[in-house]
């Protein structure tokens, strides 16, 4: 799944226009339903194997424009995970505090510490997608923060965290459907923001940003993956599977502690059972057990009427 769904990039790549999001590679939704719940137990014992050798770390990091499935991937990947070795963080607007400190300050305190599988919902990546379409930053800072990021990425491979950066690809007309779908459920309301359709008219400028953080920081170590995201299942099956394929190669181990084991079961062989007789008023105690009388409370007659 790796090979099939990693970024092109180089001299001549065309970039996410050739990239079809309604595309499932020739997979079946039937047969991906089939292979989901084995992705998933597979999953959960690699991520308590992740857990249990406390040296590594996974980090998934989620970009994709409005309605593309951020929200819905992390619930999904969760149900395949136990919750107490996952941190997920989602990157909103700055704070105040957080735009007095470069960019990265605030992604580096969220990154997951040994163990731990991260999910990040939006990222660093940001600073180079908003701060270009918007015009946040001049472009020269822009063009700084490509390699700033790349050497970040690159520090926190050193560290023993490996890193899959996703992007949920979806289609204009894709979007729209899921826009009117929100507007028309009023459970769906809150997740409505009406300046996601205002955005709408820069989906070619946000395409373009996006082409270029794909191609400036998808590296051989660290690459990017374009899932395509028009058809939630596939989506769901392929991110499970990218995941699934990076801890299978990471390979972590069970730590293998000096317990001496015949002496400890034998501290846990069962002790002999205490035998009980009964007579009214009390509980006698016999057996090999220490014998022990226990007097019980009378009970009280109740008259029959």
């Amino acid at each position: 799944m790796r090979d099939l769904l990693r970024a092109p990039t180089g001299t001549g790549a065309a970039g996410l226009a050739a990239i079809d999001p309604a595309d499932t590679h020739g997979l079946k939704r039937k047969r991906a339903d089939e292979r989901l719940p084995r992705l998933h137990a597979e999953l959960s014992e690699l991520q308590e194997r992740l857990w249990a050798e406390q040296r590594r770390s996974v980090l998934v990091v989620l970009q994709g424009m409005d309605t593309s499935g951020k929200d819905g991937t992390i619930g999904h990947v969760m149900s395949g995970l136990n919750p107490q070795g996952v941190h997920v963080h989602a990157f909103k607007q700055p704070t105040p505090q957080e735009l007095r400190h470069d960019f990265l300050w605030r992604v580096r305190r969220q990154v997951p510490g040994p163990g731990v599988v991260g999910i990040f919902n939006r990222s660093h990546y940001e600073d180079v997608l908003i701060g270009r379409v918007e015009g946040l930053a001049p472009p020269a800072e822009i063009e700084r923060r490509y390699g700033a990021i790349n050497r970040f990425e690159a520090e926190l491979s050193r560290t023993g965290m490996r890193l899959l950066k996703v992007f949920l690809h979806i289609s204009f007309e894709e979007q729209r459907e899921r826009l009117v779908a929100r507007l028309e459920d009023q459970t769906r309301h809150w997740k409505f923001d009406p300046a996601d359709i205002d955005k709408r008219a820069q989906w070619d400028d946000y395409r373009a940003a996006y082409d270029l953080a794909l191609e400036r920081c998808s590296t051989p170590d660290v690459p990017w993956y374009v899932v395509p995201g028009d058809a939630k299942w596939f989506r769901n099956y392929a991110i499970s599977h990218l995941l699934v394929e990076t801890l299978r190669e990471m390979d972590p181990k069970y730590p293998q502690p000096p317990l001496d084991v015949p002496r400890l079961l034998a501290r846990l062989q069962p002790a002999a059972p205490t035998a009980y007789r009964f007579r009214r008023g009390a509980v006698v105690g016999t057996g090999q057990a220490t014998e022990r009388d226990v007097e019980l409370p009378a009970i009280p007659r109740i008259a029959l009427s």
